[in-house]
C-alpha cells in the first residue's frame, strides 16, 4: 500500500529523521511538473546547520508494477546512478532507497543538485550562453564514460535486460500493436528498421534516454544524467541515435545534438573516451528507431491515462504527440513533396457563440488567469491543458477534410469500397505486418507523408519537423 500525494507530507516527516543524517525535520514537500512516468518531488528539511533541500523519485501514484529484467524498478535506477557516479559521471548522491514498510511506494531520495533540466531553456537561456558552445562535446565525454561501465563487475548483468537491435525492434512493435490503434507510418518504420538492423555491437550499458532534458546542466557544465528508468545491455549507439532525435531538438532543428550542438563535436567527444570511431551508419538507424520508439511510447501515454493509476491531463496530451514522431519518419525514409489541406469555413450561428469560440474563451482563461495566479505543476498542467485545446479547435478546422483525402487515398491504394478510415487504416498495417504491402509499392510513400503531414498540422503545427517535410525532407 502506498501513499497518495495527500498523505505523503505526514509519512515523509516521520521517515526522514531517521533515515537522512542530521535530518531534523520535515519543512516542506512539493511535485514538480514534468514527469510523465515518474514523479519528482522537491523536498525542505530542516537540520543544525540550517534548511537542506533533497529530492525524491516515486513511482506514478507510488505503483511501480512487477518487477523484471525490462522493468527493473527505481531500486535498480538508485543502483545506476550510483555506479554511474562512481565512474565519474556527474549524478547526484543516492541517501536512501524507499522500503515496503515505508508506505510511499517505490522510488529513493537524493541529493538535490542546482541547475538546468529544461530541454527548452538549456538551448536558450542567456546565463548558459557562455557553455552552450562545449555542451555537445561534454556530452559525448559523460556518455562515453556511460558506456565504459563493466557491466559484470558492478553486477548490473544480473539487473538489467539485454536487448539485441532486432529484439528492441520487435518488442516495440509488440508492445504499440497491442493498443489496437492503426498508425500506418509506424508499421512502415518498423518494416525498416527490420530491414536495416546493424550488423555488430559491442554489448554496453546504455542509459536509453540520454537526451537534452535528462542532462542537468549550468554555467560550468553537466551537473548530472538523470532518468534511468529505462536503462539496458544493448548497442551502445543507441544512445547516441536518440540524442540525435529530432524530438529533443526544442525548435532548433538545425543543431542536431539536443537543439545546442553540432554532431561532429558530440562524436569528437565520445571518441576522446572511447579511442574508436563512432559507427555513424548506426546512428542513423537508431536515430530512425527513437523517432519509431517515442512515437510508441506516447501512444503508451495514451494508454496509460485510459487504464493506468495517473489520470492527469498531461498523458493524452502527450499522445497526441505521437504525430510529431512519425513525422520525423516520414523526413527521414521518405522525404518529398507534400501539401495540407485547408481549414473550412465556420458557417455556425452568428448570434450564439461557436463551438470554437468557446473553446478559445476556456484557452484564454486557463493561460491568462490561471497560469498567471499559480506555479509549479498546477501551472504547468494548465499549459497543457490550453494547448489541448488548441489541438481540439485546429481538428475542428482541419480535421474532417484531411480525414476525406485520407480516406479516398486508402481507397484508391487498397482497391477498397470501405468508408470507414479507422477500417482502411487496418487494413493498410495489417498489409504491412504481413509483409503483403512492399515498402516501395506505389502510392504507398506519397499517402503516408500527405496523413502525417496533415496530422502534425492538426497537433503541433509549430513542430519544427512540420516545416522540414513542407521544404520535402531536407536537413534532418
Amino acid at each position: 500500500m502506498s501513499a497518495s500525494d495527500s498523505d505523503l507530507e505526514p509519512i515523509l516527516g516521520e521517515l526522514l529523521p531517521r533515515v537522512i543524517e542530521d535530518c531534523d525535520a520535515l519543512i516542506k514537500l512539493e511535485r514538480l511538473s514534468g514527469g510523465a512516468s515518474q514523479e519528482t518531488y522537491r523536498i525542505t528539511v530542516a537540520t543544525p546547520q540550517g534548511e537542506r533541500l533533497l529530492a525524491m523519485r516515486r513511482a506514478a501514484g507510488g505503483e511501480e508494477g512487477e518487477i523484471t529484467a525490462q522493468h527493473p524498478g527505481l531500486a535498480v535506477e538508485a543502483l545506476l546512478m550510483q555506479v554511474a557516479r562512481a565512474q565519474g559521471v556527474p549524478e547526484p548522491e543516492v541517501y536512501y532507497v524507499l522500503q515496503p514498510q515505508d508506505n510511499i511506494g517505490a522510488g529513493f531520495i537524493m541529493q538535490w543538485l542546482e541547475g538546468e533540466a529544461l530541454g527548452a531553456r538549456i538551448v536558450k537561456a542567456p546565463e548558459l550562453d557562455g557553455v552552450r558552445p562545449q555542451l555537445a562535446h561534454m556530452f559525448g565525454v559523460t556518455l562515453a564514460k556511460i558506456h565504459s561501465i563493466d557491466l559484470q563487475a558492478t553486477g548490473l548483468d544480473q539487473h538489467l535486460q539485454h536487448l539485441s537491435p532486432e529484439d528492441y525492434v520487435r518488442q516495440t512493435w509488440e508492445r504499440y500493436q497491442a493498443f489496437a490503434t492503426p498508425q500506418p507510418m509506424i508499421d512502415f518504420t518498423a518494416r525498416w528498421l527490420l530491414d536495416n538492423l546493424p550488423t555488430s555491437y559491442t554489448p554496453s550499458l546504455v542509459h536509453n534516454d540520454y537526451r537534452n532534458g535528462n542532462v542537468m546542466v549550468d554555467g560550468e557544465g553537466i551537473v548530472a544524467v538523470l532518468d534511468w528508468e529505462v536503462a539496458h545491455i544493448g548497442d551502445p549507439m543507441r544512445d547516441l541515435g536518440w540524442m540525435l532525435t529530432h524530438s529533443w531538438r526544442f525548435g532548433r532543428a538545425h543543431l542536431p545534438v539536443g537543439g545546442f550542438g553540432l554532431a561532429d563535436d558530440f562524436y569528437a567527444g565520445y571518441e576522446s573516451v572511447t579511442g574508436e570511431a563512432v559507427d555513424r551508419q548506426a546512428v542513423k538507424f537508431w536515430q530512425v528507431f527513437g523517432s519509431f520508439w517515442w512515437a510508441v511510447g506516447c501512444l503508451s501515454m495514451a494508454e496509460h491515462y485510459r487504464n493506468g493509476p495517473d489520470q492527469s491531463v498531461e498523458r493524452p496530451g502527450i499522445g497526441r504527440r505521437s504525430s510529431e514522431c512519425q513525422v520525423d519518419c516520414v523526413n527521414l525514409l521518405i522525404p518529398g513533396p507534400v501539401s495540407l489541406v485547408q481549414p473550412k469555413v465556420d458557417v455556425g450561428l452568428v448570434d450564439m457563440p461557436r463551438a470554437d469560440e468557446l473553446l478559445r474563451s476556456v484557452t484564454d482563461f486557463l493561460r491568462e488567469q490561471v497560469m498567471t495566479q499559480t506555479t509549479g505543476r498546477t501551472q504547468f498542467l494548465a499549459r497543457v491543458a490550453g494547448n489541448s485545446l488548441d489541438i481540439v479547435q485546429r481538428e475542428m478546422a482541419l480535421g474532417e477534410a484531411a480525414a476525406a483525402q485520407e480516406r479516398e487515398r486508402l481507397q484508391s491504394f487498397l482497391s477498397s469500397q470501405e468508408t470507414e478510415l479507422v477500417r482502411l487504416r487496418a487494413e493498410l498495417v495489417q498489409g504491412l505486418r504481413a509483409g503483403q504491402i512492399a515498402l516501395d509499392a506505389p502510392g504507398l510513400a506519397e499517402h503516408l507523408r500527405a496523413s502525417i503531414v496533415n496530422q502534425i498540422n492538426i497537433d503541433q503545427p509549430r513542430y519544427a519537423g512540420l516545416a522540414t517535410a513542407l521544404k520535402g525532407g531536407a536537413g534532418v
